[in-house]
């Protein structure tokens, strides 16, 4: 399933894209298949994502891990 992400952060769009890429790989192929990035603005993203499996999404996203790196950015 696509789904569409739409992020503010406060570094800058290189930084988040690298960060957040790592952090989808770190999941693997099975939970995002594809994903793309769209600066909207300098610190705007879109981030369009093919969701294979949306509960370990959903857990990944919500862990400390996920919380602490989201009150830094």
């Amino acid at each position: 399933m696509f789904t569409l992400i739409i992020s503010t952060f406060s570094c800058t769009f290189e930084e988040f894209k690298t960060d957040v890429s790592g952090f989808i790989t770190g999941m693997g192929r099975e939970v995002v298949s594809e994903y793309e990035f769209v600066q909207a603005g300098e610190h705007k993203s879109h981030l369009l994502m093919n969701v294979l499996d949306m509960e370990e999404l959903e857990a990944e996203m919500t862990s400390d891990a996920a919380k602490e790196w989201d009150q830094k950015k």
